[in-house]
């Protein structure tokens, strides 16, 4: 075991709980982060050595202040948690749907982040990863790529939401050692949308990727978006 931290948003299934049990054969310390105790409990006892709980839901200020104060230096933090409600497209998509949505992939991606600032700082290599979408990809979403076709306006809310944040952070964490990247993890087996699951996409593919990103060198990138393999996606 090594003295580096980690915690995981989302973690207690899919491709955050990968995430948090690779990190952990790493010899990270992991706080696998869960709005259910219970779940989260779970996904520990699972990991095995090196996995910790931690109450987190996203959503909640009030959860997420208490959640750092249990953290005094963190040396990664995964933004992972995330939902998509519907594969509407924007003229199908009500106000509502979108700030449901940002409320936990943009908004709770700022909360998480800015309230473990202060522990991250305390690391003399912090990396943050957001586990985004190739959807979210402007020039992918407009032009042919790898991951998906083009042209089509479904999954607004889902999509948009993972276009923000990871430059900016970038830009402004870059003096501070911070590498700040981004993932599109590709189509997964997990229960994010009713698709996914069907689609026989392994998660621990995705999951790597993270992993490679949580553990750049300090001469890595830093306000990239990266495919699960590593390929540089435009934004």
């Amino acid at each position: 075991m090594n003295e580096r931290t980690a915690l995981v948003t989302g973690a207690n299934k899919g491709i955050g709980k990968h995430i948090a049990r690779l990190l952990a054969a790493e010899g990270l310390t992991v706080y696998v982060g869960s709005r259910d105790p219970g779940r989260g409990q779970r996904a520990v006892e699972e990991i095995g050595a090196g996995a910790r709980p931690l109450v987190l839901d996203v959503s909640d200020p009030d959860g997420i202040a208490r959640a750092a104060a249990r953290v005094d230096r963190l040396d990664v933090l995964v933004n992972n948690a995330g939902v998509s409600l519907s594969l509407a497209p924007p003229a199908d998509t009500g106000v509502e749907e979108f700030r449901r949505t940002y409320e936990t992939n943009v908004f709770g991606v700022v909360a998480v982040t800015n309230a473990f600032l202060p522990a991250l700082r305390r690391s003399p290599r912090p990396r943050v990863v957001n586990v985004s979408s190739g959807t979210a990809s402007l020039t992918w979403s407009t032009n042919p790529n790898p991951q998906f076709t083009p042209g089509n306006g479904g999954a607004a809310a889902y999509r948009s939401s993972k276009a923000a944040l990871t430059v900016l952070y970038a830009q402004t964490l870059a003096d501070d050692g911070f590498k700040v990247n981004a993932l599109a993890p590709g189509l997964r087996a997990t229960d994010l949308t009713p698709g996914a699951a069907a689609a026989g996409g392994d998660p621990v593919e995705a999951a790597r990727g993270a992993v490679r990103l949580a553990l750049l060198p300090d001469d890595g990138p830093t306000g990239g978006f990266f495919s699960w393999d590593g390929t540089p996606v435009p934004w």
